[in-house]
């Protein structure tokens, strides 16, 4: 398992356990079973950034706290530089990284998201996914094939989507390259 997944875990269930917050609690908040939740929370298996986001609402601190260890203290403006964001490493298909990590108190979670090229993806059954709130993708390079509910639509360069999350959506990159794009989370 990733090493920074192993970090994020620990800092997860240390601060559940200082808070007494039971598992059977995180896990309701969670839609997992205590079971999957220990998994998450010991290092085992993998998160999503939605999982993380209501563990940290849950515990009363800014997600970036679990992914880093450090607390966000900007509040007026924050400035990340070309490639300076915090990585966020998810699963292989995804990288993310964090565009405004320093500023506390956001109302929305801004990524440079990078969709790598996998040809074995293209025939393959895409791997949907669903979370709390609402999602804007803006392409700034390559293309996306993006799938909503039923639908599929094809994304390039200047293109953009805006959907609810909560329903099931998924997305890989296609046509011989990778795919850069701008996500917005909001909750």
């Amino acid at each position: 398992m990733n090493e920074s997944i192993k970090e994020i875990s620990m800092r997860l269930k240390e601060l559940r356990e200082i808070l007494e917050v039971p598992v059977s609690e995180m896990a309701a908040l969670t839609g997992e079973t205590e079971k999957s939740y220990l998994e998450k929370e010991n290092g085992d298996s993998d998160f999503s950034i939605t999982f993380l986001k209501k563990c940290a609402d849950r515990l009363g601190i800014d997600v970036i706290e679990l992914l880093s260890g450090s607390q966000p203290n900007l509040k007026s403006y924050c400035v990340v530089r070309k490639g300076t964001g915090l990585k966020v490493t998810r699963r292989k298909d995804l990288r993310y990284e964090h565009l405004a990590y320093k500023f506390i108190g956001k109302k929305f979670e801004p990524y440079l998201v990078t969709a790598p090229y996998y040809p074995e993806q293209q025939d393959a059954p895409v791997e949907m996914n669903s979370h709390d709130g609402h999602e804007f993708d803006y392409i700034l390079s390559g293309t996306l094939r993006v799938f909503f509910e039923n639908k599929e639509k094809i994304l390039s360069a200047g293109d953009a989507i805006y959907f609810d999350s909560a329903k099931p959506h998924g997305m890989y990159a296609i046509g011989g390259e990778e795919c850069r794009f701008l996500t917005i989370l909001v909750k």
